[in-house]
């Protein structure tokens, strides 16, 4: 039976109540036959199915070996593919990364402004801007195409990315060196001279150009307002031109992973990479991302206390893109709808009868993420106020409440990171359409998850049907290339691929999705 935690005031200055609580929590820790308690588990796949490398400082990042301890949903396994070229990719990372020979020489190679032919080491530059879930998701695209063209991922380390997450490669690291001698890379942007799509509108570069004539780098602005030109990275020709750069540097907001799986030269390897479509960033995430010792002190602690215990958690994220959506009963109306119509949580009687707890009636912890705490505290009083129709108890809790989204401040990304990691160890997810925090989470987590639709402006009733159950727990590429390549004429690219098509919260955007699943 699982006893909650509380508090004995003993006024006569012994030790019992002190001693009485310290031996019921051990025998609870003994005797609880919950899987949810980490400490009451078998050993778990601490390298989840090899997807992680052996041999790590356990100390130095607690999160990537005990992370499994916390999970219900062991998640998808990686292909022995995958497993390879990752370990083949980490000798990479050691051999070309910071502070080797062939780094320096690099550097050296790249302040004489010229290309070399045929490198020892390429390099890929991934800048870090806008919130987090945005980071997370360009961090995650540039590594992949890091891997499938053989170059290193070094991560721009402002915006905190050196204090939110550890190290990802055993050995060495994948933060960029602050004398980077690029010095004002972080304020490239659509109008650089240097960045991909400009050099081609100006014929700085061309299909035919010798090394030796290709500049020393190329800026790839893969941003959300990237221009026809820019977009040409997706094609296959431009491919081989970028392959002759030694040094890439990528701004992007997007996930633009299904933007890859659309290139001929590398469908074959991803084919192999991947033979499960829908979980491309399920293993990406997991394997670059965790958190850092303070931030998983942050999710374990508020784990253990709140969300261990219960049968059920149900985590539901609420993102309002518009600021009169703060507060807005309409939104309300569409949550409770979605989780009373789904079936995820219980109805509430309307009267002010008890109804009885029937027999093996099971608890339900509601997590719940926003900047703001109005949606938690009428969730919440409605569960206090009102028994529910099965006689299951029901728990609501917020973590934090930040009031708006603040870029790059310490403490608020920190909080950020460690509520999208405790919305991933629930069992069941409510996200909201076009958030990059809840696609986040739901690939962590490796749940389909319930998306509630994005509110229109003009709000003046509660969207009818309130949510919808994405068909693949995929990231959507927001703004995606509409272009055929060899035919040089306008293309519906979410029509190319059975395992490419178009979003259910974003219509013009891209995700991958297992075909089977995929109605259109």
């Amino acid at each position: 039976m699982a006893v909650p935690p509380f508090v004995v005031v003993y006024g006569g200055g012994g030790v019992a109540p002190a001693v009485w609580i310290a031996a019921a929590r051990a025998r609870l820790r003994r005797d609880s036959g919950d899987g949810s308690f980490p400490y009451a588990r078998s050993p778990p796949d601490k390298l989840l199915g090899g997807l992680l490398p052996d041999g790590l400082d356990e100390r130095s990042c607690r999160s990537r070996y005990e992370s499994s301890m916390y999970r219900r949903n062991p998640g998808r396994r990686p292909s022995p593919h995958l497993i390879a070229k990752l370990r083949k990719h980490e000798e990479l990372q050691r051999r070309c990364g910071p502070n080797t020979n062939a780094y320096n020489l690099a550097i050296e190679q790249l302040r004489t402004g010229r290309s070399v032919g045929s490198p020892e080491c390429k390099y890929v530059v991934s800048i870090s801007y806008r919130g987090l879930g945005n980071r997370i998701l360009a961090a995650a695209s540039a590594f992949l195409y890091a891997a499938l063209t053989d170059r290193v991922l070094l991560v721009d380390p402002s915006n905190e990315m050196d204090e939110l997450f550890c190290e990802p490669f055993p050995g060495t690291t994948w933060l960029l060196p602050r004398d980077f001698p690029l010095a004002s890379y972080t304020n490239f942007s659509i109008d650089t001279a240097e960045s991909y799509g400009n050099m081609l509108r100006n014929k700085v570069l061309s299909a035919d150009a010798p090394a030796a004539e290709l500049p020393a780098f190329a800026y790839l602005h893969l941003d959300h307002d990237y221009g026809h030109e820019d977009k040409m990275f997706f094609c296959d020709d431009d491919q081989r031109l970028l392959s002759n750069v030694q040094w890439l540097v990528m701004r992007t907001d997007l996930y633009t992973v299904p933007g890859l799986f659309l290139l001929t030269a590398f469908q074959e390897e991803l084919d192999a990479l991947f033979p499960e479509r829908d979980a491309v960033f399920h293993h990406l995430v997991r394997y670059l991302f965790h958190p850092t010792n303070h931030v998983w002190g942050l999710v374990t602690r508020y784990y253990r206390a709140y969300l261990a215990r219960a049968d059920l958690r149900l985590g539901i994220q609420v993102r309002n893109f518009d600021p009169r959506h703060a507060q807005s009963p309409h939104i309300l109306q569409q949550i409770t709808s979605c989780v009373w119509r789904e079936k995820l949580l219980p109805e509430l009687l309307a009267t002010e009868e008890h109804a009885a707890p029937a027999p093996g009636a099971r608890s339900t912890a509601v997590l719940m993420t926003s900047l703001r705490s109005w949606y938690y505290e009428r969730i919440k009083g409605m569960y206090w106020d009102r028994a529910t129709a099965t006689g299951e108890d029901v728990s609501v809790h917020q973590p934090s409440h930040e009031g708006q989204q603040q870029f790059g401040k310490r403490s608020h990304d920190g909080r950020a990171w460690a509520e999208m990691y405790l919305l991933s160890l629930c069992d069941v997810l409510v996200t909201s359409g076009w958030s990059t925090f809840g696609y986040v989470a739901q690939g962590l987590g490796g749940a389909r998850p319930w998306v509630l639709h994005k509110q229109p402006e003009n709000l003046t009733s509660a969207p009818d049907p309130p949510c919808f159950r994405d068909v693949s727990m995929e990231p959507c590429f927001h703004a995606p290339h509409v272009y055929d390549c060899k035919m040089k004429r306008g293309m519906d690219t979410g029509e190319v691929l059975p395992h490419v098509r178009h979003c259910q919260d974003v219509s013009w955007g891209l995700k991958l999705v297992d075909p089977k699943l995929y109605k259109g």
